[in-house]
């Protein structure tokens, strides 16, 4: 693996599905809602509204992954996967939907990506796991500060939509780095003064489409690194149950139909979150 020790312009190799995204990010408004509203029609939309008559296989119901995106793309599928009445709890209120008063949830299928947040390697390797029965799709809402849960069990051997829960970001697992994210997405100056004297980077070789290189961004180099994140609102999705916080988290932005990913990985140091690794 060749390792290189000098800045190498690769910000438009970090992650091409991100540009676009400030279209995608405001969409606070369904968070203040009882009755969950549709997400703005896209030629995505369209386009998995097309297999809504395709039965979904029964291997989809093993990974959540699998599940989730057949829930998001497919209208019979999502409406028979939900409890009705269905159970939403905004703090001590609570209260019901009927199916009647459901519209579809199309999650991230109308972008290009989604994010994910964990806490170490380890709990990476929760996604691929068979024997989850619990996960939840988190809509995480900066400008509102709260957090939209959507929760899932596995019922029978199906995934089934439980019920919302809608919680202030401060109660969230993730609320400490999620404030310190907000500001890190949206100021190339915040990102210069939250990074280690030495990030680690690994990424694609230029001169080789099966090779990768590494190396080392400093503070003075970011601004050539620095890869255009997602804010406004963003997703997680938390496989089982949240796992004891490590002073680290990885962020992970991956895309829907390209392939392509973006892991940076954070630790917190002296008081505050720091960037340590970027890979893509």
């Amino acid at each position: 693996m060749k390792r290189i020790w000098v800045a190498f312009y690769v910000a438009g190799m970090l992650f091409s599905a991100c540009q676009g995204n400030k279209s995608n990010n405001n969409e606070a408004a369904d968070s203040t809602d009882s009755i969950q509203t549709a997400d703005t029609t896209s030629m995505i939309v369209k386009e998995v509204e097309s297999t809504d008559e395709t039965p979904m296989p029964k291997a989809a119901d093993e990974l959540f992954d699998d599940f989730i995106f057949n829930f998001a793309a497919n209208r019979t599928l999502q409406a028979s996967r939900i409890k009705f009445p269905l159970k939403i709890q905004r703090g001590e209120e609570v209260s019901y939907i009927k199916k009647g008063q459901w519209q579809m949830e199309y999650f991230f299928m109308n972008q290009d990506f989604y994010t994910l947040l964990f806490d170490s390697e380890k709990e990476m390797e929760h996604v691929k796991e068979t024997n989850i029965q619990h996960a939840v799709v988190e809509k995480i809402y900066f400008d509102a500060k709260t957090v939209k849960q959507f929760v899932f069990d596995r019922v029978n051997g199906v995934w089934m939509l439980q019920e919302i829960v809608h919680m202030p970001m401060s109660e969230s697992h993730n609320s400490s780095f999620l404030y310190f994210y907000e500001q890190f997405a949206s100021s190339l100056e915040f990102q210069s003064k939250h990074l280690m004297e030495n990030v680690k980077f690994i990424g694609p070789d230029p001169d080789d489409d099966f090779a990768q290189m590494e190396g080392v961004i400093t503070p003075d180099t970011w601004e050539a690194f620095a890869p255009d994140l997602p804010s406004g609102m963003i997703y997680n999705i938390v496989y089982g149950q949240p796992q004891k916080e490590t002073g680290r988290k990885i962020f992970v932005l991956r895309g829907i139909a390209n392939g392509m990913e973006m892991e940076m990985t954070f630790k917190h140091e002296g008081g505050k979150w720091k960037l340590e690794k970027l890979a893509t």
